[in-house]
């Protein structure tokens, strides 16, 4: 159950607050100024304060600015007998949910109390599938290869450089271009990414630059493209070299002028994007073969990033079959494994043609299959080669 903090200097308002909050099923708790209320909040974790503006010692504003700097914050709702539009303001600028006015009217109060608590639990899942998504997008490895491509995206990353992240199938270019997006001043705007191989080459351009309502057969209404989606962000172009020609003329034109057309229109959209892309295949090949464009090509590649393949950086092996055993056991809600030094061993001789998507797949196998501390019996039971 929720946990709430009433701080007010004056008694009969805490406890009519408390009953009506413990009615709720609300859980409880009572400071009768703003330093006991500040003391509370450093000792305990409260998901809502109910906090008085004018307090002797320490006013509810100092109280809220103070609370903020804590590590886990709650929401405020600030509550006054005095109250006026600019204290609502200021209140409000300073990171308060919501301000009411004393009496506090009830269906108002418990209606505000249940948004503010909403918004907490949101804020706090946030947060956690930050951190998930932190974890997951972690770049493992102390190999000199996994060394040069960290350098590198730390000084290009804060610029607005464009980069061709190259490299085999399942080496990691998507978490390259996560790592670009995450470190650049475009970091708290969009990310989207685009798989260029798996759209049909009739519908690539819609997918990239939309279409007006009409534009074709299934247009049955009007679309904001990936360009638009990624405004003021990020677009990742991946597996840019399946491309079609015609596709790979408009992300031209749009990298040269900022502007795109929707299918159907002839209307410029000016747009403010960071393309990042990335392929597995010789582009300079595929310049020779007429299926790319050496314009774009140059467009795009101001900075290369080449990902190794895990055959090139086997020294990583072990830290990823460690990380991988720990994300797997989260994932499933099971203790996680262990491999003996004879299996880490092994599996450092593979060839890895699939990479680190293959070497997660094996691992996920033998978490699957094999023993608690995965053995070298394991890796030739259940392991392909």
């Amino acid at each position: 159950m929720s946990k709430i903090l009433i701080i007010d200097d004056e008694k009969v308002i805490r406890a009519t607050l408390r009953e009506i909050l413990e009615y709720e099923k609300y859980t409880v708790t009572e400071a009768q100024n703003g330093e006991e209320g500040l003391i509370k909040l450093q000792e305990d974790d409260y998901d809502l304060v109910l906090c008085d503006v004018k307090m002797p010692k320490m006013d509810g504003i100092e109280v809220l600015e103070k609370a903020k700097e804590l590590e886990k914050s709650p929401q405020f709702i600030m509550i006054s007998a005095h109250g006026s539009i600019e204290t609502a303001v200021e209140a409000t600028k300073k990171g308060a949910f919501d301000f009411i006015p004393k009496p506090p009217d009830l269906n108002r109060l418990l209606l505000t109390v249940r948004n503010a608590l909403d918004k907490k639990n949101l804020v706090t899942e946030t947060k956690v599938l930050k951190k998930k998504l932190s974890k997951k997008l972690d770049m493992v490895g102390e190999s000199a290869a996994i060394h040069k491509v960290k350098d590198t995206i730390e000084k290009v990353a804060p610029t607005d450089a464009r980069v061709l992240i190259t490299g085999p199938n399942g080496t990691g270019k998507e978490l390259v271009a996560h790592w670009v997006h995450a470190k650049s001043n475009r970091s708290s705007q969009p990310f989207v990414a685009v798989n260029c191989a798996a759209i049909p080459s009739e519908l690539i351009e819609s997918e990239l630059f939309g279409h007006e309502k009409g534009a074709f057969t299934s247009a049955h209404k009007q679309r904001q493209g990936k360009f638009e989606q990624a405004q003021g962000g990020t677009l990742f172009l991946d597996e840019i070299g399946d491309m079609s020609l015609s596709a790979q003329s408009k992300v031209l034109r749009a990298l040269q002028e900022n502007l795109i057309n929707r299918v159907g229109s002839d209307k410029d959209i000016k747009v403010d994007v960071r393309v990042l892309a990335a392929t597995n295949k010789d582009l300079k090949k595929e310049i020779e073969e007429n299926r790319f464009r050496e314009d774009l090509y140059h467009r795009l590649s101001v900075i290369l990033i080449q990902v190794p393949a895990l055959k090139d950086r086997k020294e990583d092996i072990p830290l990823l079959v460690n990380k991988f055993l720990d994300d797997i056991s989260q994932e499933n809600g099971d203790a996680p494994k262990s491999i003996s030094k004879a299996a880490l061993a092994k599996l450092q001789e593979y060839p890895w043609t699939g990479n680190i998507r293959e070497l997660r797949n094996v691992v996920e196998r033998l978490v699957i299959l094999g023993e608690p501390e995965i053995s070298l019996e394991d890796i030739k039971k259940y392991a392909d080669y």
